[in-house]
């Protein structure tokens, strides 16, 4: 990590200091932000890291001047009296108590702003949205110059994305507008910059696309503060780390090293790790340099087109497909050594492939029982204990009637509910779905559906992939989408987010 020098103070006067003293804030009665002590100078590359809903964009907001801290004298959590705060901006030698003074000079980008384009449909051409950047509007109101055009042009090259230029916004993948409206921060010529979650949706290319550019803002003494709950997400041009935890900060000082990953609770904790990994298949990439880490608890929507990698991606996560050389995965409880069926036999499993594997004269019964092994058929006859456990997940599915026929007896929607039981057998950790609703009737579906929320609601983790936008479980919180051969998003459920604005 670079060792922070701090700039002249000439050079520090160009940019804006802010001072944050006992700041608190709540949205509709509730405590978001704690006693927040925090001091960001010019020259200062800060990483605000902590765990979804720690409180990170909230309180880029409060920097950004677009949220107020709760007045002195408001009563807090438990009753207890707020002290007196202060929130001071430092800039050009002058002193401000609050941010308006300074507020145009402030560059905020986050989830917000880039979906504000899709909900307005402001489909303009990029070179149009970026030079909102330098009129430091929301909406193109006027032609851009020539010299303009030239200086976007040349923003543009320099975020290797000059392709895009005319481009319109709405036509780009995910990654491509975040970059988009990166270029469009960085045109404002900002003194003081925000990034909430930069790095959320953007595939490999983009994410070095993104460190360039991190790499030439280190050049000069802009002050940024970048949002991230990975620790891989630090850049090694970073200066500064603040630790955020429950809406209280926990750390705040200099990064001489990268720091250690905050401890998981059992609520979160880490079930598989991707870093990099590449998956070929008859000598083609179906996913390309993937990131990204599955907690205990959360409930993963993975959707694309036809081949874009949602099957493969299913079974990269069971350990029937390997990662290419330079990619990595973490499964919990699976150390070098040990054997993958013991990770098997924790994950309930539904693919059409592993449908078509039954064998036909299996009873259901038997067929049950197998996903106790992670077996196709059985070794040995069902033991009495055995027998018990499969009709007890038969009933949950309500397929009780069906124990005693034959796979071959079965209708494609009766093996489908079937398939769930086994799935459900043994109290999986986790479950993973391949399309579970296709080929299936809208009653049985929807007998589906619910079974998915039952197991996510008792504390299994939840990865589905699927076509349809109607079929995505409610409970869902992280999506993964898939295009061929690269990733489009990976990150919390951008739905949710949206919706949580608007209620805002």
């Amino acid at each position: 990590m670079p060792r922070f020098r701090p700039p002249s103070a000439r050079t520090s006067a160009r940019y804006i200091r802010v001072d944050l003293q006992n700041v608190s804030l709540s949205l509709s009665g509730r405590p978001v932000l704690r006693g927040i002590d925090w001091h960001i100078h010019p020259g200062q590359r800060w990483v605000l890291l902590g765990e979804n809903g720690a409180g990170k964009t909230q309180l880029l907001k409060l920097l950004a001047g677009d949220l107020w801290p709760t007045p002195d004298g408001v009563h807090g959590q438990g009753g207890q009296r707020q002290g007196g705060h202060r929130r001071r901006y430092g800039y050009r030698g002058e002193i401000f108590d609050d941010p308006y003074g300074v507020k145009q000079e402030i560059a905020y980008l986050g989830a917000e702003r880039q979906d504000r384009y899709e909900h307005y449909e402001w489909n303009h051409r990029v070179e149009v949205i970026v030079g909102t950047g330098l009129h430091r509007t929301d909406i193109a109101l006027q032609p851009l110059a020539a010299e303009e055009r030239l200086r976007i042009r040349r923003l543009l090259r320099r975020l290797r994305i000059g392709a895009l230029g005319r481009r319109r916004f709405l036509t780009l993948s995910y990654g491509e507008r975040r970059l988009v409206l990166l270029a469009r921060a960085l045109a404002w010529a900002p003194k003081l910059l925000l990034l909430d979650e930069l790095f959320n949706g953007l595939d490999g290319i983009n994410r070095q696309r993104v460190q360039h550019c991190l790499r030439v803002l280190a050049r000069s003494a802009l002050p940024w503060v970048l949002t991230s709950h990975r620790v891989q997400d630090i850049p090694v041009f970073a200066t500064h780390l603040c630790r955020i935890e429950r809406g209280r900060i926990t750390h705040s000082g200099p990064l001489d090293a990268p720091p250690a990953a905050p401890h998981r609770s059992a609520s979160n904790a880490l079930l598989i790790g991707l870093q990099r990994v590449s998956v070929w298949r008859d000598g083609a990439a179906v996913l390309r340099n993937l990131s990204l880490q599955i907690g205990r608890g959360e409930c993963w929507v993975v959707h694309g087109p036809n081949g874009s990698g949602k099957s493969s991606f299913m079974q990269l996560l069971y350990g029937d497909l390997s990662a290419a050389s330079g990619g990595s995965i973490v499964r919990a409880g699976v150390a070098s050594g040990v054997p993958l069926t013991l990770f098997k036999a924790r994950v309930g499993l539904v693919t059409a492939e592993l449908q078509l594997l039954q064998p036909r004269y299996l009873s259901v019964e038997e067929v049950v029982v197998s996903g106790l092994h992670a077996s196709i058929g059985l070794n040995a006859p069902p033991t009495g204990a055995q027998r018990i456990a499969a009709r007890r997940a038969l009933r949950r599915v309500g397929a009780s009637a069906l124990a005693a026929r034959t796979v071959r007896e079965l209708s494609y929607g009766q093996l489908r509910r079937v398939l769930f039981a086994r799935a459900l057998v043994h109290r999986p950790a986790m479950l993973l779905l391949d399309e579970p609703h296709a080929g299936v009737d809208a009653r049985t579906s929807t007998r589906l559906r619910s079974l998915v929320e039952q197991a996510f609601q008792s504390g299994v983790t939840v990865v589905m992939s699927t076509h349809h936008r109607d079929e995505w479980p409610p409970v869902a919180t992280h999506e993964l989408e898939l295009a061929p051969g690269r990733v489009v998003y990976c990150g919390a459920l951008r739905t949710a987010r949206a919706a949580v604005s608007a209620r805002r």
